[in-house]
This record gives C-alpha cells, sequence and structure tokens, in this order.
C-alpha cells in the first residue's frame, strides 16, 4: 500500500494551491494522509475527489466547516499496520513516551503542526512521523511532505521529498 503523507498545508493562506509534484503524486497513493491545517475546504474537496483514499484529521488552524467533516484523530489499517493520525503531539521533548502512551495500540502515528520532518521510533515501538508542510517551511530550508510503503506489517520506504523552493 503506497501511502502520500502531508500537513499544514494551509491554503490559500501560505500558498494559493498545493504544488505540482504534490499533486502529480496522489493518483500513484493508495491512501492520502493529511494531519490537519488544511484551512480550507477546497483542498479537502480536491484530495477527496483525486484520491483513492483520504484520512485527514483537523488542525488548530481549521474551522467549523473542517471540524464537522473530520476528526481530531483518525485511526486507519494500512497494510497490516495500525495507523493513528493527529495534528498536535505536543513539545518534542519527551514525544515519543508521551505518544505510546496516549496511543498503545497503534504502529505509526502521524502528526503534524510544527511543521517540522520528524522520524522517530519510540522505545516499545511507536514509528512517529511528521512530514513537515508542503507549502509553508517556516523555519526549514524546504517545503517537505513524505511517502512511504505499508505492506504485510511493515513500513518501508519512508522518503522525505524536499520540494523546490517557490
Amino acid at each position: 500500500m503506497r501511502l502520500l503523507v502531508m500537513s499544514d498545508t494551509h491554503l490559500p493562506k501560505r500558498a494559493k494551491e498545493l504544488p505540482a509534484e504534490l499533486l502529480d503524486r496522489i493518483p500513484e497513493a493508495d491512501a492520502v494522509i493529511h494531519a490537519g491545517d488544511w484551512v480550507d475546504d477546497a483542498t479537502l474537496d480536491l484530495l477527496e475527489t483525486r484520491s483513492r483514499r483520504v484520512i485527514g484529521v483537523y488542525g488548530n488552524n481549521d474551522g467549523p466547516g473542517l471540524r464537522a467533516r473530520l476528526p481530531e484523530v483518525a485511526l486507519a489499517e494500512l497494510g497490516g499496520l495500525r495507523f493513528g493520525v493527529v495534528h498536535d503531539s505536543g513539545a518534542a521533548q519527551g514525544r515519543e513516551r508521551r505518544c505510546e502512551e496516549r496511543f498503545p495500540d497503534l504502529d505509526v502515528l502521524v502528526f503534524g503542526h510544527s511543521h517540522i520532518p520528524w522520524d522517530s521510533t519510540a522505545p516499545g515501538g511507536l514509528r512517529l512521523l511528521n512530514p513537515g508542510s508542503p507549502t509553508d517551511r517556516r523555519r526549514q530550508p524546504y517545503g517537505t511532505y513524505l511517502t512511504a510503503v505499508a505492506a504485510a506489517g511493515v513500513l518501508s520506504e519512508v522518503r522525505l521529498h524536499e520540494l523546490p523552493r517557490r
């Protein structure tokens, strides 16, 4: 199962549209995961029309329309792995322990909010992934997103993609 993972798109405030490279990858993915801060409903509409499956949550910058359509926490089984998606995982210090305690039954937790890419594994085995942001790099050198493969209970080919500066 091929995954396309993004977060913090902040459209149309931080960019007018998703980067072409990211849009081109949507048809390749079996599931698109978005960890919140969409800001506009149009981005969710776009992903729902172009994707086989969208798994998303609302973020702190998402208004009533998105909050009515999306959960705060999404859970899904993908390729034999138990995934969770949240927007804010809290401070970086202690993140692995805190998330493992909050989500003891997950294999992978995708989160956003910081716009800082993250890939770590907690002592108990929970994999934590933050794709950064494709449209609002903040203090990062590039906008980013992730791709990965989930199959037979294994997450592989996790790759952070750097987008050209606009």
